[in-house]
């Protein structure tokens, strides 16, 4: 009762950003009646914690203030955005409630409703504007920050331009330029998005290698949320495909060992085999020297501790590329790291040919050529493809995807096929120097 005379609102859930010391899981509701001797002020918050529509409406058109705040700053709009009180909230709105008003601890009604899940309030609250102040990985102990956390003011957007697929965009970062994928304040309630973003940075955190894009740091404390990677100028492989057509086959067996390293040490790391799931041109970067990177770990996954790995829904052209995916993933069966193997295949099949898989098809009629049994076409002359690199392609788009060699075979059949390669071309070159050498002499 000392609490209610001294203006403060002490039932069910509180702020969000309150000191961690209370234990919000075990605050219920009170359902006993409101006390006649409070003010009508700390009456509209428990009557907006019951979801009283006519008594909230009686006490507004009384005078009483709907942005009132108790000792805690907290209003009535905060007690409903706590609760499933989407009506409470519409009739407050209505009324003329502030949606940004910040309690004592700075926690917002829009942040109280992503911290208790009320997607639904969620909604509302943006659909009138509310702006999110937390992210969906905010934590309220300082020293459980992670040690990545990067402060989103070090990111300078000045400057900044799309690239890869829209989703990243180059700024700088304490005077380096870096490449920023952003979590849009329009998704924290798509529990899918913020599920698969949190897996990307598991995944990030754990991967070191030259042949892979390199992690520098996120933005996890704030809205918007952001992953900072390293900035590749050169771009991504599929624009450097549609510049240059087909390969020659040296170049095309150089840029498939950067692929199929990066690829092997995805698949071998430890203790969880890392599979990419969205292996295709556009996510994979050149850097300075011509080398590539894959990168773009958004629908990845860990093999834990099972060998193969099943979606929860089949995936869809807007989770990955169409043309790129392994018959099983369309097919939504069970699946391991050998769909990045089929996805190799197409890749390394497109930089001799100098066109996408199945080019003349749309993009979502492609996976039941797959499924099918049907593989894109060799058109170009036979010349273009070394000895044993057709052949490995075959393998490597098996149907079957035990049939498939691992990244480690790829690597050692490719070593073989440049070797030769550069061993007729030493041959050439060494021709040539000495029918110049005979010339002279002449």
């Amino acid at each position: 009762m000392e609490a209610m005379m001294q203006g403060r609102f002490t039932l069910g859930k509180q702020s969000s950003l309150k000191p961690p010391e209370r234990d919000d899981e075990s605050v219920v509701v009170d359902e006993q009646e409101i006390p006649e001797a409070i003010d009508d002020t700390i009456r509209l918050m428990y009557l907006a914690n019951e979801g009283d529509l006519e008594g909230i409406e009686e006490l507004l058109n009384s005078g009483t203030n709907v942005n009132f705040k108790d000792i805690d700053g907290r209003t009535a709009l905060h007690i409903a955005a706590c609760q499933w009180r989407t009506d409470v909230v519409e009739l407050l709105l209505r009324r003329g409630a502030e949606v940004d008003r910040k309690d004592r601890w700075g926690s917002t009604p829009l942040a109280d409703a992503i911290y208790y899940k009320n997607h639904d309030v969620i909604k509302l609250l943006e659909k009138h504007g509310a702006k999110p102040l937390m992210a969906p990985m905010h934590v309220h102990n300082a020293r459980e920050v992670p040690e990545y956390e990067i402060d989103p003011k070090e990111l300078d957007f000045t400057n900044s331009v799309e690239i890869t697929k829209g989703t990243f965009r180059i700024a700088l970062w304490r005077g380096t330029q870096v490449a920023v994928k952003t979590l849009g304040d329009d998704v924290i309630t798509d529990e899918d998005k913020v599920t698969a973003f949190r897996d990307e940075l598991a995944l990030l955190q754990k991967i070191r290698h030259p042949n892979v894009v390199q992690f520098l740091g996120a933005v996890t404390q704030s809205s918007p949320m952001m992953i900072v990677t390293e900035y590749l100028p050169k771009g991504d492989f599929r624009a450097y495909l549609k510049r240059k057509g087909a390969l020659k086959p040296m170049t095309a067996i150089k840029f498939a060992l950067d692929i199929a390293r990066g690829m092997n040490y995805l698949h071998e790391h430890k203790p969880e085999a890392i599979i990419h799931r969205d292996l295709e041109p556009s996510n994979i970067l050149r850097d300075d020297s011509g080398h590539l990177k894959v990168a773009d770990f958004g629908v990845s996954k860990l093999l834990q501790v099972a060998n193969t790995v099943k979606e929860d829904r089949p995936l869809t052209c807007q989770d990955t590329s169409c043309r790129y995916v392994a018959p099983e993933v369309f097919r939504n069966e069970e699946y391991d790291t050998k769909v990045d193997v089929f996805s190799f295949a197409l890749i390394l099949q497109e930089m001799i040919e100098g066109r996408p898989p199945f080019s003349e098809k749309y993009e979502d009629e492609v996976p039941k050529s797959y499924v099918a049994k049907e593989r894109p076409p060799f058109r170009a002359p036979a010349k273009h493809y070394p000895h044993g690199l057709k052949e490995l392609i075959e393998e490597c788009w098996s149907e079957k995807p035990s049939q498939r060699p691992t990244f480690k075979t790829i690597i050692g059949r490719l070593d073989e096929i440049n070797n030769r390669l550069s061993h007729k071309r030493r041959w050439k070159v060494c021709n040539i120097f000495d029918a110049l050498k005979l010339r002279k002499k002449k």
